[in-house]
Parts: structure tokens; C-alpha cells; sequence
């Protein structure tokens, strides 16, 4: 258990910073490694170039155990632990000792020291989220679908069972697709109107029967709603399709393959 030491740094007064591999972070504190992956760094080529780190995407797995190699040396003392992200809104609670059996799930918390928890996005919104003093710390995938079922508020609700004050939460919303380029049906839009009202503010028009929304303020209402410090919770990053030179974006990639950046959280053992 961490003791109870603020974060050296909250979402509103932190710029993000830059971290091993090209890792953009929040907090800057030593024993809450976490960080929103980018694409450079690694071994992988072409669609997967160059830190690609899923192994189910058709990368070579050679290039895919030398990326997660590199990784856990600039992370050292890290279990990561990672999903099957089917786009919904289950967090599972991880225990020391997992066996690296990847559940069907789209978030994660723990209160165990040494596991990272990792998420994987191509223009979905990675959520990074730590209570340090508590020493509960989440990660989630949240995708329109997700984002519509409200994953976020289960995360919150998932952390509080560990032991997290939902005042005290850090929140790091990470590099995704925005509103410029995240054009949808004006149906799918209706439905965030009605589900959020954080979307009417967010999303504008598009071309006839199309919509664009901006999913990353609408999780911000969605975890203030779940009883997180507004200037607790941070958006950093840009746009994956607009920066897809530095991120994946499948987007971009325009239904091609691509690779997968992986975002993580854990506590220093």
C-alpha cells in the first residue's frame, strides 16, 4: 500500500511528459509507472511500424516479443497483464499471480503491486486511473460502445470496491480520435444525446446523415458523474487519425491492418 502522499503533479497542473519509448505520462511520480504508448520505439514494420506490441494483429511474432522485450526493460519489475477487448463495459478485478489468461473484458483495476495493466487502442480512448494513496490503480479501453454503456463509471465502481475514494482518482484520458475526424452516423449520434448530455456539446454536423463526436469530453462528464475532481482528470494527446504518423489509427489505416499502441498503469512492487 502506497502511503498517502498526494500526486506530485494533478491533471490540471501537469503537462504530460515524455517517458522510455516514447511514452506520454501524466503523473510524475516513481512508484505509479503508467504511460500512453506511441508507435515508435520498436522493431515491428510496415502496417505494425514500429512499437507494436499486440500479438494478435498478424505481426511478426518475432518483432512482437522483441517489442514487449524492450518494454519490460525500460519497466523493469512489471507483470503486464493484458485483454481480449470486445468493446463492452466489463472491468475485471486483477489478483497478484494472474496467469496472463486474457479475459474477454474492457478495463481492468488491482490493488496488487508489480501487475500492469494494459489496454489496447487504434483511435479508441485509453483511460489511465490511480487513487496513489490508496494504491488501487485502473485501466480502460473505451471505445463508442463503451463509452455509451458507461465503462467508465464501472471502473470507478470496480476501484471503490478496492478500497479507492472516488474523490481522490487521477484520471488520464489518452491520445484517440477526435471530433475532427470521428465522423458517424447521425443515429449513433441521437443516442448519445439521449445517453449523455456531454455529447450535445461535443458533437456537430457532418455531411447529410452524419455526425462528428468527440468521445474523450463525454468520458471527462461520465468519471465527474462517477465522483471524480473535475481538475483531476486529464486529456492528453492528440488525435491518433490526425497524428497517425505517431499513433495507430485504424481510421487512417482506412479498414488496412494495423498495429495496436498500448496504454498501462501499474504500482511499483
Amino acid at each position: 500500500m502506497m502511503d498517502d502522499t498526494t500526486l506530485a503533479a494533478t491533471a490540471r497542473d501537469a503537462p504530460a511528459i515524455t517517458q522510455a519509448l516514447s511514452a506520454l505520462s501524466v503523473w510524475n511520480r516513481l512508484t505509479l509507472p503508467h504511460g500512453f504508448m506511441g508507435r515508435d520505439g520498436g522493431v515491428s514494420r510496415d502496417a505494425f511500424a514500429s512499437m507494436n506490441l499486440a500479438g494478435w494483429v498478424n505481426d511478426d511474432p518475432a518483432a512482437v516479443d522483441e517489442n514487449w522485450r524492450l518494454w519490460r526493460a525500460s519497466y523493469p519489475g512489471l507483470t503486464p497483464v493484458c485483454l481480449r477487448q470486445v468493446h463492452g463495459n466489463e472491468v475485471r478485478t486483477v489478483a497478484a499471480g494472474h496467469d496472463g489468461t486474457r479475459h474477454a473484458a474492457d478495463g481492468m483495476v488491482t490493488a496488487a503491486p508489480g501487475v500492469a495493466l494494459c489496454v489496447f487502442s487504434a483511435d479508441c480512448v485509453p483511460i489511465l486511473l490511480a487513487d496513489a494513496a490508496r494504491g488501487v490503480v485502473g485501466a480502460l479501453h473505451a471505445g463508442w460502445r463503451g463509452t455509451l454503456a458507461n465503462i467508465a463509471a464501472v471502473g470507478v465502481r470496480a476501484m471503490v470496491a478496492l478500497g479507492a475514494r472516488p474523490a481522490m482518482i487521477d484520471a488520464a484520458l489518452g491520445p484517440a480520435i477526435g471530433v475532427c475526424c470521428f465522423e458517424v452516423d447521425a443515429v449513433l449520434a441521437d443516442r448519445f444525446a439521449l445517453a449523455c448530455p456531454a455529447s450535445r456539446r461535443s458533437t456537430r454536423a457532418g455531411r447529410p446523415g452524419k455526425a462528428y463526436l468527440d468521445l474523450r469530453p463525454i468520458l471527462h462528464e461520465q468519471l465527474a458523474t462517477a465522483g471524480l475532481d473535475p481538475a483531476r482528470i486529464a486529456t492528453v494527446g492528440p488525435c491518433t487519425r490526425c497524428a497517425s504518423d505517431r499513433y495507430f489509427s485504424r481510421r487512417a489505416a482506412r479498414g488496412a491492418v494495423t498495429g495496436l499502441q498500448m496504454s498501462f498503469i501499474g504500482m511499483k512492487p
